[in-house]
């Protein structure tokens, strides 16, 4: 019989995970021909969330669970899980609910009768979501797809199944700075997207705030385009012309009216301005090196403190 691996990365979770599984295992039920395993991913939780996937792998036989040392972040978490599944099909979505189960027969029929290996969803709509974060949300996407050979769909959660083969590629690939969306579009494969209204969390409260989520567009953006290097090298040239432009028109300007105090103000302003342009730059440049810095120490993606096996990894 077929196996479909539910991986679900939590963090701070312990409310919403028992309406989860509660959900999850009855859509599964209506899948005869399919046996599931559902692996939770306890992402060093600071409330009771390892003790709930205790009471959830007591009740259900067919859940398993890992949990961190700390938190280490939902990449590493949907990297532990896919790397214990076992599935022929496999599964990532959050635990409150806000990927609905229901969508998964649809997925695995896509799967098993089209000839897909990636099923992924999308929001059709952003309904309770704050209106800046859904603008600059929105902005984010028109950015990276200008930028990256690597196209991004607007609205696309993490929710997606995958076949084996794709879930053997995301493994292989070794980088510790991940952008899952930016990765399952990387690898290929054949894909079709599934549309759904926006829908809202069961229980408990986001734990993504604005500034983390443009911590993580700048790690999308870094991960998978070098533009911003072209646009720094741009702007110095462009600049340097301006500046140059206005040195010789100082210049001029002091030959017919000798009058150097009056310049003072613009060679402050010039100062400032290309000051801040460089400083720009050297933005830009220090996000690559830190990238190139956390890949050369080659620490691994996560620590595993406990595991239903009783394995440690």
């Amino acid at each position: 019989m077929s196996l479909l691996s539910l991986v679900v990365p939590c963090y701070n979770e312990k409310e919403a995970l028992p309406l989860f599984m509660e959900e999850a295992l009855k859509v599964t039920s209506t899948l005869s021909d399919i046996d599931t395993e559902v692996i939770l991913v306890n992402d060093g939780s600071k409330d009771d969330t390892l003790d709930v996937m205790r009471e959830l792998k007591e009740k259900y036989p067919c859940v398993r669970y890992i949990s961190f040392s700390r938190n280490f972040g939902k990449e590493a978490a949907i990297l532990a899980g896919l790397a214990a599944s076992r599935g022929d099909w496999t599964a990532v979505m959050d635990a409150d609910l806000q990927d609905p189960p229901s969508l998964l027969p649809e997925m695995l029929d896509a799967i098993r009768n089209e000839g897909y290996d990636c099923v992924g969803t999308r929001r059709s709509t952003r309904t309770g979501e704050p209106p800046i974060r859904s603008f600059f949300a929105r902005c984010f996407y028109k950015l990276i797809n200008r930028m990256s050979s690597t196209k991004l769909v607007d609205g696309a959660r993490d929710f997606k199944l995958l076949s084996r083969p794709a879930v053997d590629a995301l493994i292989a690939l070794p980088e510790v700075n991940r952008f899952s969306k930016g990765l399952y579009e990387w690898i290929g494969f054949r894909s079709k997207w599934i549309e759904f209204r926006n829908v809202e969390r069961v229980a408990g409260e986001t734990k993504w705030s604005f500034w983390s989520l443009l911590k993580y567009s700048i790690e999308g953006i870094v991960s998978f385009t070098t533009s911003p290097l072209i646009l720094s090298a741009l702007l110095g040239l462009i600049f340097m012309f301006i500046s140059l432009v206005t040195l010789i028109t100082l210049m001029v300007r002091q030959l017919i009216y000798h009058n150097s105090v009056s310049g003072w103000t613009s060679m402050v302003c010039i100062i400032l301005l290309l000051s801040g342009v460089q400083l720009f730059c050297l933005g830009i440049f220090g996000q690559y090196l830190a990238k190139m810095y956390t890949e050369i120490k080659k620490r691994p993606h996560y620590i595993i403190s406990e595991r239903s096996d009783g394995e440690k990894k």
